[in-house]
């Protein structure tokens, strides 16, 4: 039971993308330098950074986001990343695609053998996260960015709030959270006193997107949290310089990433350019079920998945999996049926 409820602890959502895709492209307006300076830049890693035999996709730009469960800003390694998303942009248009990697998706991790997908970073840093994504998913991802969980409460308290239609069966589970991060945080925020749309503060809309309990389990709670992270992107495009200010000087602080200044400011230049135009999660097909007394999630066949995967992303019809994606979702297929 205590090493239950700890783990619930853990799994704080982490509402990543507008701090790396908005904020970062703001600093461009307010205070450059200053502004970069906060940031903790580690590109320690990059040489280790795996890729199958497979060529970089031309005119898009691939950002694995990272979202650590350490509430002791430990954003470089020995944690677990308990949300993982990859942002697609197509350079041309600006569009922007999501995509939530379920964090217990049942993947081959470079030399430790086959895990939870949310275990590389803990075993091997960003560096062997990346390895295991691109390994698997027949992708060329090298950037990043990690964001500790207390981000995500901070920027939308800066925003003023976001707007969020709660359900009736959303209700209670939501305010069990917000219990739970008012202990966690030492604050003493209010619950929601009813469903309907509404607009909710940092600490309720963190609790939102922690939810997991409903129906559809963890597939539902990325979801949710692709919502949260479309909110606040919207609520960051029309912010003003002081409000941009004063998130820099809350959320950079907790942000880790190998772009460099000169790569944060050629994004810059692009910020009101950017659109979300889709969000999914990954694996598509899929199974979840307990193997040797752990739940994974099971991609069902694994190499169907990377070809509807980059149909999604690249717009790729008939992507033909690599060699190593073909040996992987055999191994993995043979795991999920017994």
């Amino acid at each position: 039971m205590a090493r239950a409820k700890k783990k619930k602890k853990k799994r704080l959502a982490h509402i990543l993308f507008a701090e790396i895709v908005v904020l970062l492209l703001l600093i461009g307006a307010v205070n450059v330098y200053s502004a970069l300076n906060k940031i903790q830049h580690n590109s320690s890693e990059d040489e280790n950074i795996e890729q199958n035999e497979i060529e970089e996709k031309e005119g898009f730009r691939n950002i694995a986001i990272f979202g650590v469960d350490s509430r002791e800003n430990a954003l470089i390694k020995g944690t677990h990343t308990d949300t993982i998303i990859v942002a697609s942009i197509n350079n041309k248009t600006k569009d922007v695609k999501l995509t939530s990697i379920y964090r217990d998706t049942y993947v081959n991790i470079p030399e430790k053998g086959y895990d939870k997908i949310n275990a590389a970073y803990f075993k091997g840093g960003y560096s062997l996260a990346l390895s295991t994504i691109n390994t698997n998913f027949d992708l060329d991802v090298k950037e990043y960015v990690t964001v500790n969980f207390k981000a995500v409460v901070n920027t939308i308290d800066r925003l003023g709030g976001i707007t969020l239609d709660i359900s009736k069966e959303e209700l209670k589970w939501l305010n069990g959270y917000v219990r739970e991060l008012n202990r966690i945080n030492g604050t003493n925020v209010p619950g929601l006193t009813s469903a309907g749309t509404q607009t909710v503060n940092g600490t309720q809309a963190t609790a939102y997107a922690r939810i997991r309990y409903t129906a559809g389990g963890d597939y539902k709670r990325t979801e949710r949290q692709r919502i949260v992270i479309s909110k606040i992107f919207e609520k960051v495009k029309k912010s003003d310089l002081a409000t941009i200010n004063s998130l820099i000087d809350d959320i950079f602080p907790q942000i880790s990433t190998n772009l460099t200044s000169l790569e944060l400011l050629g994004l810059a230049k692009d910020v009101f350019s950017y659109n979300i135009v889709d969000q999914t999660g990954f694996p598509f097909e899929k199974d979840a079920h307990n193997y040797k007394r752990v739940s994974y999630v099971f991609p069902i066949n694994l190499q169907d998945n990377v070809t509807k995967l980059h149909e999604f992303l690249f717009d790729e019809t008939g992507y033909q999996p690599s060699q190593t994606v073909q040996e992987y979702s055999n191994y993995i297929e043979n795991i999920r049926v017994q």
